[in-house]
């Protein structure tokens, strides 16, 4: 199935791609994304985690939702999903949100990335800290809702964003902890559109988020600029 992408990268490189191990947090409207771009592009061993499950208002935009998983979980459905791409890969599904009080007893194996896709801002510092203290690359995605224009989508340092809420609250925990802001992210630069008190999303800025962060894994692993 890789024939293709063997006309782009070395068999070294993908051997590379298939021995690494990620973690992933997170698979609604931007982790759905960076799975299937996984998947799709020779990663081999994945460890998921979501407790959510679907529901209707997912089928804008959620990559692994159908009218027939309704209500079903989000991590055992989007295993099965990757399983039916290609049935090789090593993938383990957690459906449970983690938490502070279970990230310790959940998170233990030695991940060579971490790819933070989830919205809980106290998971996204308890992943970094757990990045920095054992030597883990992580890329973490902001906020992509109340959003429609893909072109705003950037890779940059998260001292470096700007019209994120999210990442102003992240930037201000993070400096109360004395932790360094040279943390990579996936941001959107564009502005916001107001909406009433549930957010507004399609599945444009997600989406292409989703596979930018899997992007920059895959460019990193191998050797090639990110930019």
């Amino acid at each position: 199935m890789f024939d293709r992408l063997l006309k782009l990268i070395t068999e070294k490189d993908l051997e590379k791609i298939k021995n690494t191990k990620i973690l992933l947090v997170g698979v609604g409207g931007v982790g759905g994304f960076v799975l299937e771009a996984l998947v799709r592009s020779g990663f081999a061993n994945v460890t998921l985690f979501d407790g959510d499950k679907i529901e209707e208002s997912n089928l804008n935009r959620q990559i692994i939702t159908n009218k027939n998983n309704l209500h079903k979980l989000k991590a055992q459905e989007a295993k099965l999903r990757a399983l039916s791409i290609n049935p090789d890969i090593v993938i383990k599904a957690k459906d449970i949100y983690l938490t502070l009080d279970n990230f310790e007893e959940n998170i233990k194996e030695e991940y060579n990335y971490i790819i933070d896709a989830c919205d809980d801002i106290k998971i996204k510092i308890a992943l970094i800290k757990y990045a920095k203290k054992f030597d883990i690359k992580i890329i973490t995605c902001l906020g992509t809702a109340r959003k429609l224009d893909i072109n705003g989508i950037k890779v940059t340092k998260l001292n470096k964003t700007f019209n994120d809420p999210l990442a102003k609250r992240l930037r201000e925990l993070l400096r109360k902890e004395k932790i360094d802001l040279d943390i990579p992210v996936v941001f959107s630069e564009a502005h916001a559109i107001k909406t009433d008190d549930i957010l507004g999303s399609a599945i444009f800025v997600p989406a292409i988020a989703g596979i930018t962060l899997a992007n920059y894994v895959f460019l990193d692993i191998i050797n090639k600029d990110n930019e």
